[in-house]
């Protein structure tokens, strides 16, 4: 299967120092770029950077923006996919001396908490103060390049054939229809989900959060091991209603199979997506610069949410042009991100309780 190549490669790209933490993971070189490709107008102003930047994302869709850094700066980059939740563990698990430079992607609570452990970098730049304050670290340990939005994705056919009515809102999740048939990704592993949680936690209070939760989980015949499960699932056939995120990608499933997307009327959970450096990395300079690269020219930052089929990178920087909104963010929920990171353990140590085997279905 794919994902045992993938994770074959991870632990050839890692090494024997990481700890395994569940899930699956890749090392996949990004396309060089070939020395015929012109500078840009940022590679005049780079530092003398070279060697390898090794980089930990959430997929392996970014080879085109990693080609365009190489051809600005003669850096090679290599990257490794890795939910948000696994880069925190092994992070952890490497004691100060990480093998990869930049983290690129996932849930900003990981970033805040690596933040606390003194496992990121600071970066700072002057292109920072164009960016939302609300969604970058006022000391410059972590950035967002966007945020992942989370709603119901629905099997039209299996509702229709078990006599479900759909879902429109949060709290109808819990009704007992639709007992086992729905599926959410372990928050312990997607930062998306782990939002999901915090943030209505933080909507509903929390006694009555738990309670919701208790309620929700009678109903959740599986919590996956990777973002990707709730809808990977939905679409065949497995199970009625999934939780994710929703982007272009997931409204394109619309047009090519039988499912729908509901957007909660009770609110729509979001994450900020993190970019950061490692601290003690072996290519520092090259990830430092990198962060800056991004941020600092809006072709960039297009070229990134053409890749990403996301369009939050226009929350992120409101000037930037060319990248409009599919969505009111009025529809979003209020969230304070401040504690996100913050009781991240705590929320994950009483939620893995409360999953108890569910989380532990083998992948099929």
């Amino acid at each position: 299967m794919k994902r045992n190549i993938l994770a074959l490669s991870l632990a050839l790209a890692m090494g024997a120092s990481l700890t395994a933490c569940g899930g699956g993971s890749s090392s996949t070189p990004a396309p060089s770029a070939s020395t015929a490709v012109e500078p840009t107008a940022s590679q005049a102003a780079a530092p003398e950077l070279s060697g390898t930047m090794k980089v930990v994302a959430t997929g392996d869709i970014y080879g085109p923006l990693f080609e365009q850094f190489t051809a600005d700066t003669g850096v090679d980059v290599e990257y490794i996919s890795m939910s948000s939740g696994e880069v925190l563990s092994k992070l952890r698990a490497e004691g100060g001396t990480p093998s990869a430079d930049l983290w690129f992607g996932g849930g900003i609570d990981a970033f805040m908490s690596a933040k606390d452990d003194g496992l990121l970098e600071q970066v700072q730049f002057d292109a920072a103060e164009d960016l939302d304050p609300t969604y970058r670290d006022a000391d410059g340990y972590w950035y967002s390049k966007g945020i992942t939005i989370v709603g119901f994705l629905l099997n039209n056919g299996l509702m229709k054939d078990l006599g479900l009515t759909d879902p429109t809102s949060w709290a109808d999740l819990t009704d007992s229809q639709y007992a086992g048939e729905i599926v959410m990704s372990n928050p312990a592993v997607s930062g998306t989900n782990y939002a999901v949680v915090n943030a209505l936690l933080q909507s509903l209070g929390d006694e009555e959060g738990w309670n919701y939760f208790t309620a929700l989980n009678d109903n959740i015949a599986y919590y996956g091991k990777r973002g990707s499960d709730p809808k990977n699932k939905v679409t065949s056939d497995e199970f009625a209603i999934g939780i994710t995120y929703i982007d272009r990608s997931i409204e394109a499933l619309t047009e090519e199979n039988d499912v729908s997307i509901v957007y909660p009327t009770d609110g729509i959970p979001w994450v900020p997506e993190g970019v950061a450096v490692f601290k003690n990395a072996d290519n520092v300079d090259a990830a430092k610069y990198f962060v800056e690269w991004l941020f600092s020219n809006d072709d960039h930052l297009r070229t990134l949410a053409e890749l990403e089929q996301k369009d939050g990178s226009k929350l992120i920087k409101p000037s930037l042009e060319g990248v409009e909104l599919s969505y009111d963010p009025s529809i979003l929920m209020k969230e304070d991100l401040s504690q996100f990171g913050a009781q991240r353990e705590d929320i994950l140590a009483k939620f893995e309780t409360l999953m108890g085997d569910k989380a532990n279905v083998a992948d099929e």
